[in-house]
């Protein structure tokens, strides 16, 4: 990351605190639930008895620090095999755009996720966690979805 970036992001961060919030759920449930910068379908989703149905349901602001925490969660809780990517994209980050380019590319040499539009889309985990996430797990995309309905008949069928 390129020091102007560095330095807006802390600043941001002072400015604009963003709470990293997730909420478990059911811990044999094979589903886990991301809503991107959506924090209010979060809330929804985490105080509806849906909870119970999935492993995890949580936010994603990030290409990189995001992105490396739910690839580290599934090689913990190897469970998962769905993920749903729902919510409204981070604008700027893509971070969603950059979670699907990973599970379809990977990362080159430089640990920058492939065909990622994101300004800053480099990982810190290693290759073999990348090889799990891409060879184990699901996403389904409905990226700018935010109807709670639409997201809980997914749920229901995944």
């Amino acid at each position: 990351m390129n020091a102007l970036g560095k330095t807006i992001g802390e600043l941001c961060m002072i400015i604009l605190p963003i709470p990293e919030e997730s909420y478990c759920g059911n811990s044999s449930s094979s589903i886990a639930v991301c809503t991107l910068s959506s924090i209010d379908l979060l809330k929804q989703l985490a105080n509806s008895k849906i909870l119970n149905h999935i492993s995890i349901v949580g936010r994603l602001l990030s290409e990189n620090k995001g992105i490396d925490s739910i690839i580290k969660y599934v090689n913990k809780n190897q469970k998962i095999t769905t993920i749903i990517v729902c919510g409204k994209e981070v604008w700027g980050h893509k971070a969603g755009h950059s979670l699907f380019e990973l599970h379809k590319n990977g990362s080159d040499k430089n640990n920058r996720i492939i065909n990622s539009t994101s300004p800053d889309p480099y990982l810190t985990v290693s290759k073999s966690e990348i090889q799990y996430f891409q060879n184990n797990i699901t996403l389904v995309n409905l990226i700018n979805e935010t109807s709670f309905e639409t997201i809980l008949a997914k749920i229901r069928i995944s």
